[in-house]
């Protein structure tokens, strides 16, 4: 058999809320494909991202944030960390780094690396990220700190934000990838429809223009997505979408006073649909009430988790 020089793998992004899972995937692709807001848990499902090179291909895969679930939601999102971990070649166990005196959180550190990526049996790389916040010193006695705990497979230091030592995680990487052809073709950048990342845009949003307990009691539900026919350029793509809450008081919040927070939601939503499409759409928003859906089976599995 030829042997190859060329690598392709699954590269599995793990680790709490709010540790720039979504953002380190964002500038490894150069492009936004997970949504990123300033709120936790953003993050519930399975995002692919395709990262082509000369010698290699790697498929993320970003992560919901590993947390103590309060909710039948919560459980779902740690099961989809738990079946996603299966398919690693790797996992980047995600640490934010803290200006507080213990530089890291050891405490969630020893839960991820013990009780979620020990089971797993995959090769590990412990990446350090939002290094821009604490000293080059400081990065080494973190860096030596997880080498000497946990003994995961290598170390380093990352600012996603800033694009720090990004080039250096990627050729950390490479050697856990298997000889393989690239699994998608070079202008791929995720495995997911464009109606599922339509539906992101819009929890996004609302993640961003809502306060308190609305974005988390809010899921998008894409009814329909239209595509406009070739015989008729002028006519836009029709997005037809549900907002799902809770309660009645919710859905009062999200449309407002006659109806002006949903439609700046709407235009908000619709310009960054746009974008992602190179096309024109027609966005309707509907907020339907279904009652504890994130406490109901039947209801979480109709939303795809």
């Amino acid at each position: 058999m030829e042997h190859t020089t060329y690598s392709c793998g699954f590269a599995v992004i793990a680790g709490p809320p709010n540790a720039g899972k979504s953002t380190l995937l964002n500038e490894l692709l150069d492009y936004k494909l997970s949504i990123v807001t300033p709120k936790p848990q953003t993050t519930r499902k399975k995002i692919t991202g395709i990262y082509h090179k000369d010698n290699c291909q790697i498929i993320f895969l970003d992560t919901p944030g590993i947390m103590d679930p309060e909710q039948k939601l919560h459980e779902s999102m740690l099961s989809i960390v738990r079946e996603t971990l299966k398919e690693a070649d790797v996992v980047i166990a995600l640490l934010p780094y803290s200006k507080k005196n213990n530089l890291f959180d050891r405490e969630f550190a020893e839960e991820l690396f013990n009780n979620w990526l020990k089971p797993a049996r995959k090769p590990v790389i412990s990446v350090l990220n939002k290094s821009d916040l604490v000293s080059r010193e400081q990065q080494k006695e973190a860096e030596e700190i997880i080498r000497n705990t946990w003994h995961p497979d290598a170390v380093l230091s990352v600012s996603a934000l800033k694009r720090t030592n990004l080039d250096t995680l990627v050729q950390t990487i490479e050697p856990f990838l298997p000889d393989s052809p690239p699994l998608y073709p070079e202008d791929s950048l995720s495995t997911a429809p464009e109606r599922f990342f339509a539906s992101e845009i819009i929890r996004e949003k609302i993640f961003l223009l809502y306060g308190q307990e609305v974005p988390y009691s809010a899921e998008v539900v894409v009814d329909e997505f239209r595509e406009q026919h070739e015989s008729d350029p002028s006519r836009k793509d029709l997005i037809r979408c549900s907002i799902i809450v809770e309660r009645e008081s919710q859905k009062l919040i999200l449309i407002g006073q006659k109806g002006a927070a949903l439609k700046k939601l709407g235009q908000a939503a619709r310009k960054d649909i746009e974008e992602m499409l190179g096309r024109p759409v027609y966005l309707e928003l509907f907020v339907k009430i279904r009652p504890d859906w994130r406490k109901k089976h039947n209801l979480l599995k109709s939303y795809g988790y």
